[in-house]
């Protein structure tokens, strides 16, 4: 499903207008990634967890050269589905 699909059945299962799904959705997205980038977990119910993983720094290597690399450290979004959403697909 891509991002206007959702918006298109957001806006007939609502009632409202596509525009208005639209931004409904990217009110909920801009929550989401505002509150990881204050490091913060974000869980809905029944549907999962926001939260932000910390990778540690590692070494790896050029597939094409065989040389070593640094890999440096970095944050990383995660989402672990809850119960409703993995019964659901089940």
């Amino acid at each position: 499903m891509t991002k206007s699909e959702l918006v298109s059945q957001i806006a007939s299962e609502a009632g409202i207008s596509k525009a208005a799904a639209e931004k409904a959705l990217k009110s909920v997205t801009d929550g989401v990634t505002g509150a990881l980038k204050k490091g913060d977990k974000v869980s809905l119910v029944g549907f999962g967890t926001f939260d932000v993983s910390k990778r540690a720094a590692r070494k790896g290597r050029n597939p094409q050269t065989g040389a070593e690399i640094q890999i440096k450290a970095s944050n990383v979004p995660r989402f672990k589905a809850g119960k409703t959403l993995k019964d659901a697909v089940n």
